[in-house]
């Protein structure tokens, strides 16, 4: 297994160079790169990379000097938005998403599964979390006819590049837990699969070494975040999880996202680590660093030294037998 960072959150204040050696000096071993969309793009610039060798020789040098791979390009936004002319541009920015990852010898994006309205006629994206009254299940279907034809297109694009689609399972998203995303995995295509963030499946009382056998079995893990969530039971089993207020209000929410370690302790992650390399996932683990109560490269290099000492690194013994 290697380790990985997504750079725009804790680093988008640093250019490139400074960034990429701030990583190499925590023994970090590769970069996820935002490539638009929600996160922004902090470190590249999508279209220049498209259009110019002599900007993506920069680039491969740079992470060349800093012993650095490129493990993802994320563009994480709602390519189901019901304004035509949001999903157009999330749509494109997509594309050229998953057409510069193969300009750089990337084999995955990550983003989200979208979001469509409730019908034809809506203007504003629907999240729909109960089947009654009975509107709301026609809301879901709806939802689902979109999703279906949508992915089942843009996969057959990406497959055309060699380009996996690692979809984060999140709140405010039509897929947010792993039973959805092997459903919009099956309905569509082989190259649409999970980017397994366990933090929005903690919150929602998910096992998550269970979600990785569940996954697993069914080869729709792409991609790993490594990000911590706390739910604070004070407030949660009072207001329950499904929780609307902003990040801003941390002594208030039911829960929050923390840095890898201050949300489950060290066995949960090596339980992570060990399971995916149970189902056959041995590749990379991004942090995705999110945290109100952290400074963001303190809070990085406390997730970095608690991975880097539970990360799994050789191949197995697998001749090893117990005597």
């Amino acid at each position: 297994m290697q380790l990985g960072v997504l750079t725009a959150q804790p680093l988008g204040h640093m250019d490139r160079s400074d960034a990429f050696s701030f990583l190499e000096s925590l023994g970090v071993d590769a970069v996820e790169l935002g490539a638009g969309g929600l996160i922004g793009s902090d470190h590249i610039d999508r279209r220049e990379l498209l259009d110019s060798d002599e900007a993506r020789t920069a680039l491969e040098t740079e992470l060349a000097e800093h012993d650095l791979d490129v493990c993802a390009l994320a563009i994480h936004d709602n390519p189901l938005h019901p304004d035509d002319e949001r999903q157009a541009r999330v749509d494109t920015e997509t594309r050229e998403t998953i057409r510069l990852a193969a300009e750089l010898d990337v084999d995955r994006i990550v983003t989200f599964s979208g979001l469509p309205a409730g019908g034809p006629e809506d203007q504003v994206p629907n999240w729909v979390t109960f089947p009654w009254p009975q509107e709301h299940s026609e809301a879901l279907e709806y939802q689902w006819d979109i999703a279906v034809d949508y992915w089942s297109e843009l996969g057959a694009y990406a497959d055309d590049y060699g380009v996996d689609i690692a979809i984060e399972m999140h709140p405010n998203m039509l897929v947010y837990d792993p039973v959805a995303m092997v459903e919009l995995r099956e309905a569509t295509h082989e190259r649409v699969g999970a980017n397994l963030d366990p933090s929005h499946l903690w919150w929602q009382g998910i096992d998550i070494p269970k979600a990785i056998r569940y996954l697993g079995e069914r080869d729709a893990i792409h991609y790993v975040h490594a990000k911590d969530v706390r739910v604070y039971d004070a407030n949660a089993e009072i207001e329950g999880v499904l929780d609307n207020k902003g990040f801003d209000r941390e002594e208030e929410r039911a829960w929050m996202f923390r840095s890898v370690g201050y949300g489950h302790d060290e066995d949960a992650w090596r339980d992570i680590i060990s399971t995916l390399r149970l189902v056959g996932y041995d590749d990379v683990l991004s942090i995705e660093w999110e945290d109100g109560l952290a400074e963001p490269t303190e809070g990085l290099e406390k997730a970095v030294t608690m991975l880097q000492d539970g990360l799994l690194r050789k191949e197995a013994d697998v001749d090893w037998v117990p005597e």
